[in-house]
């Protein structure tokens, strides 16, 4: 299901995506399109994005371009799929309980999971907020532990 979204694979792609969406949260999951989470991630996101499109823009970030790595030493991507949300090329977080608010690491378990997330950060958003509070209850975000190296 990930051809029938935007796949971006240059740094420029990225930066005018970024700069060009007004008004609308964008999507960003960075990942590979042969990763099995990825694979599952990408089809919430497909069933989804119709659902989404009057105010949220999603997009794909191929990670194994040589050109991306700026963004993913920029947000730390180090596990994936990370999903990083923007609204007016402004860096949306939001805080789920877990050590990182920067973005969202691993799938969603069902697209209604999806679709509150992006309608939760826009709703903030159009408010003037930076960081927002996530409205999925802890049993269905993902858990994962940070590993901090020479610390």
């Amino acid at each position: 299901m990930s051809y029938m979204l935007t796949t971006l694979s240059q740094k420029r792609e990225v930066d005018s995506i970024i700069r060009d969406t007004i008004d609308k949260v964008l999507v960003l999951r960075f990942g590979r399109g042969s990763d099995p989470i990825c694979l599952q991630l990408d089809e919430i996101l497909s069933k989804a994005a119709r659902e989404v499109s009057k105010f949220a823009t999603v997009a794909l970030v191929d990670i194994d371009s040589p050109d991306i790595q700026v963004y993913v030493k920029y947000f730390d991507i180090t596990l994936i799929p990370s999903t990083v949300f923007f609204f007016n090329a402004h860096h949306m977080k939001m805080d789920s309980g877990t050590a990182d608010h920067t973005k969202w690491i691993g799938a969603f378990h069902k697209k209604q999971d999806f679709i509150d997330v992006v309608e939760t950060i826009f709703r903030g958003a159009m408010n003037g907020k930076l960081i927002v509070n996530c409205p999925l209850p802890p049993e269905r975000i993902p858990k994962y532990q940070l590993l901090y190296k020479d610390v």
